[in-house]
């Protein structure tokens, strides 16, 4: 009895490896493709956002290299070198003596020029961030275009396989009936030339779903030419109303906090140019020795004559201009936005209710005509154009 019990009990064991082996080759293979995975690569990958990321990261710095004093300059000098050399004194000492100082000499800005250079430069620290937020909105924008455009190439796939499929069909039904001499022999050239165009189109498809999944690798900071497997099917997302997309752009969108930055950016140059009407205070300071008095220090206190009004003027005028574009361009930045948001809730709108259309309505109904159809044509009751 339990000799013959051996074989089933093998057969069970190979059962259950081969389920299990199944399984592991199952769980072993990769997810689909998700549309956050593509965007999570982009934003990692992508070379121009690494760059746009460190010139942010370069300008962040420059507050605090234009704020700093002018380097302090070390001057030695031979101040008086006399031709004719002083006799020998007493004692046996040299008369070559000559007048020699050294001194340090260092400039300060009798204004508040540092502190609003330092403005100037924050500011355009903070733009240089949120071109660098924007342009990774533009790669993530280009990642997702290039994953639908993908999925729509696969899907396409299916329709034409589909159009194949039936297009052979009637290849088939009109040879039938022409044999049968109940049809004449265009019906079978008519299904020949469709049977043909739908193959043109798989064959064109497939060269266009190449390029597709090249887009998308590259969207993804990948080589073209790398595999991709199966993408994920994204369900519709449930947008917000226009009104409250409207009341979270200014926090959302990088372009109004890169106008800003820019406006702030203008003022801060005014400040500087007004700034220039003082003057600059110069010290120098060190030890000098002369002939007549031997050793001793020196001082010397100096400032800049800011004389030439026209020019700071002039230079006023060009900032407080350059104020006024900025804000032209941040309002006009604003209206832009604006209608960018209500016209992708309408084109939103406009395709959400083509699709609902096409799926509960026209894709049931054609397939009910065409259902109808065929069947007349292979009773004999309706002609291959119908």
């Amino acid at each position: 009895m339990a000799s013959s019990h051996r074989p089933v009990a093998r057969l069970s064991d190979v059962l259950i490896v081969a389920v299990l082996w199944a399984g592991v080759a199952r769980s072993a293979e990769p997810p689909p493709l998700s549309l956050a995975a593509v965007v999570q690569q982009a934003q990692s990958a992508r070379a121009e956002i690494v760059a746009a990321h460190a010139r942010a990261d370069a300008l962040a710095q420059r507050p605090a290299i234009v704020g700093a004093l002018d380097d302090p300059i070390v001057s030695p000098s031979i101040d008086h070198y006399p031709f004719s050399m002083m006799p020998e004194e007493e004692g046996g000492g040299s008369g070559r003596r000559y007048d020699w100082s050294v001194a340090i000499e260092q400039s300060i800005p009798l204004s508040g020029l540092r502190g609003r250079r330092r403005a100037v430069a924050r500011a355009e620290a903070a733009k240089a961030s949120a071109d660098a937020d924007r342009l990774t909105l533009d790669v993530v924008l280009e990642a997702q275009r290039a994953f639908f455009m993908l999925r729509e190439r696969r899907r396409m796939a299916a329709v034409l396989a589909e159009q194949a499929a039936l297009a052979s069909q009637l290849v088939a039904s009109a040879a039938s009936r022409y044999g049968a001499g109940v049809a004449p022999q265009a019906d079978v050239l008519r299904s020949e030339v469709e049977l043909a165009r739908v193959n043109a189109a798989q064959r064109a498809l497939e060269a266009e779903t190449r390029a597709a999944q090249a887009m998308l690798n590259v969207a993804m900071g990948r080589a073209p030419a790398a595999a991709i497997g199966p993408l994920e099917e994204s369900a519709l997302l449930a947008l917000p109303g226009p009104a409250v997309a409207l009341r979270e752009v200014a926090d959302r969108r990088p372009e109004l906090r890169a106008g800003a930055a820019e406006i702030d950016r203008a003022g801060a140059e005014i400040e500087v140019m007004r700034s220039m009407y003082r003057p600059m205070l110069m010290v120098r300071a060190g030890r000098a020795t002369t002939m007549a008095e031997g050793p001793g220090a020196m001082l010397m206190v100096g400032f800049s004559v800011p004389l030439w009004r026209d020019k700071l003027r002039a230079g006023v005028a060009e900032a407080r201009a350059m104020e006024r574009m900025a804000q032209a361009d941040f309002l006009a930045m604003q209206r832009m936005i604006e209608g960018e948001i209500a016209a992708a809730y309408a084109q939103d709108e406009a395709a959400a209710t083509r699709l609902r259309a096409i799926d509960a309505d026209v894709v049931p109904r054609a397939q009910a005509a065409l259902d109808a159809a065929y069947a007349a044509y292979a009773a004999g009751q309706a002609s291959l154009i119908t």
